[in-house]
C-alpha cells in the first residue's frame, strides 16, 4: 500500500544515472584541459585580450 504516493522501495537513482555521471565528469574534466591548452597556446599567450596572459607570463619567467 502506497502512503502519500510514496513506495515501499524507493526507485534506484543512482545505479541507472551511473554511466551519464561519469561521461558528464569525463566531458567536464576534457573541455577544461582543452580551455586551458587553448589560453596557453602560442597565438594566443601574448595578445592582450587573454584574460590570463598575466599569469601566463609570470609563470615563463620561472
Amino acid at each position: 500500500m502506497a502512503f502519500l504516493g510514496l513506495r515501499k522501495w524507493p526507485t534506484p537513482v543512482l545505479k541507472p544515472m551511473a554511466p551519464f555521471i561519469a561521461a558528464s565528469a569525463v566531458t567536464f574534466y576534457l573541455v577544461s584541459q582543452m580551455q586551458d591548452m587553448g589560453v596557453r597556446s602560442e597565438a594566443y599567450a601574448k595578445d592582450p585580450k587573454n584574460p590570463y596572459a598575466a599569469q601566463i607570463a609570470k609563470e615563463t619567467h620561472h
